[in-house]
């Protein structure tokens, strides 16, 4: 790798994906360069984060806590800002290289497009952007010469497996899911679960919103419309496959029929050092897979019955428009609902479901189209929780 160091922008950092970036960038100082990091509302870990890593500057998200962070960060020299639309300026500034993008959800879209319009190589954890607006992202990235690199350990398998096969086209595709804590269970266990035993993942450290996506498929329906825009695939090229162990993370075939896979332990950190690094691979002290514990690595179908949010989420994608949006947006409310008691864990498809069916169908939305689309679903969404 070159001498210059990649100057790097989290946004996120106090979450799941951010905190182990920042492993990642403290393991390779004479690789990466802090410049700025943002949080929503966790000023502590912010502070704390800042404090150690130095960045250039901080944005928190909750503007009531703007000044227990200055009063923290500023007599350090660290600019500190607030607000969404101070997120939205902040990844464009001259010295960023890469915006990892690890915010959670619909919020991750606008400063995302910013970072684009700026020119800015994207490193991206938050999927809700390009199911959101993927026509809208990938072309902005296009005009301006931006790379999206994934760091979904799904995407970022397929990102590895296509390298050196840019030329030759893409058969098929298929993204592993774990299958989550319910694996194999019926209607009926679903109908009694409460959120504590939806929040423990069999094998991958995750936030909460990502977790009970995981716990209901529809993390996996989110890959799938992300997979489309990132790889410029049709919906029938798309599969999901469960694979309990999670060490085949994805896999490609091509038109010949051959297949290759990418495979590892369960680390959110090696995705995100391939990202940042990009296209070098920098030596890890990460876990090796041994192969002996491991035996038997088993492939099966999704129970897309019982886990219906996987269905709507592929009907989603077939359909397209703002269809995406509209999901999205009614997962999001549903997902906030079940954390705080107020719906099931079976009602959440029922009314994403409705949702889906109550949004007008635009077929091109405008990037305004898709704020009100967000907007409406999320209203939508709200009054059917009973």
């Amino acid at each position: 790798m070159n001498d210059k160091k990649r100057h790097i922008a989290i946004l996120g950092s106090t979450g799941s994906i951010g905190t182990q970036a920042l492993d990642v960038i403290k393991a390779n100082p004479n690789v990466f360069e802090l410049e700025v990091l943002t949080a929503n509302g966790n000023v502590d870990l912010l502070i704390k984060q800042a404090l150690e890593f130095k960045p250039n500057a901080v944005v928190i998200g909750d503007e009531k806590k703007y000044e227990v962070a200055a009063q923290a960060l500023q007599p350090a020299g660290i600019k500190v800002f607030a607000g969404e639309e101070s997120l939205a300026q902040v990844v464009e500034m001259n010295s960023i290289d890469i915006v990892l993008t690890a915010l959670v959800g619909y919020a991750g879209l606008k400063p995302t497009l910013s970072a684009i319009r700026a020119g800015k190589h994207i490193a991206l954890a938050n999927k809700e952007t390009l199911v959101v607006a993927g026509d809208i992202v990938t072309q902005l990235a296009q005009e301006k010469g931006v790379n999206i690199y994934p760091v979904d350990s799904e995407h970022s398998a397929i990102f590895q497996c296509l390298a050196g096969e840019f030329h030759n086209p893409i058969e098929k595709i298929y993204l592993t899911a774990s299958g989550g804590p319910f694996r194999g269970k019926d209607r009926e266990f679903l109908a009694t679960i409460k959120k504590e035993q939806a929040l423990k993942h069999p094998n991958w450290d995750m936030g909460a919103k990502i977790t009970i996506d995981s716990a209901s498929l529809m993390n996996k329906g989110l890959e799938m419309i992300e997979a489309k825009w990132l790889f410029g695939l049709k919906p029938e090229q798309i599969d999901v496959i469960v694979h309990p162990q999670s060490i085949v993370h994805s896999i490609v075939q091509f038109r010949d029929g051959s297949m290759k896979a990418q495979m590892g332990l369960p680390d959110m950190k090696l995705p995100i050092q391939y990202a940042l690094a990009y296209p070098n691979r920098l030596e890890s002290s990460f876990p090796r897979f041994d192969f002996t514990a491991y035996p038997s690595l088993t492939f099966e179908a999704p129970d897309t019955k019982t886990f219906r949010n996987l269905a709507l989420a592929k009907e989603a994608m077939v359909r397209g428009g703002n269809v995406p949006c509209v999901i999205n947006a009614a997962n999001e409310v549903m997902v906030d609902a079940f954390l705080k008691d107020r719906v099931t864990f079976l009602q959440m498809p029922d009314i994403i479901e409705q949702c889906m069916s109550k949004v007008a169908f635009i077929e091109k939305p405008s990037y305004l189209d898709y704020v009100e689309t967000d907007r409406e679903a999320r209203r939508i969404a709200v009054s059917l929780i009973s």
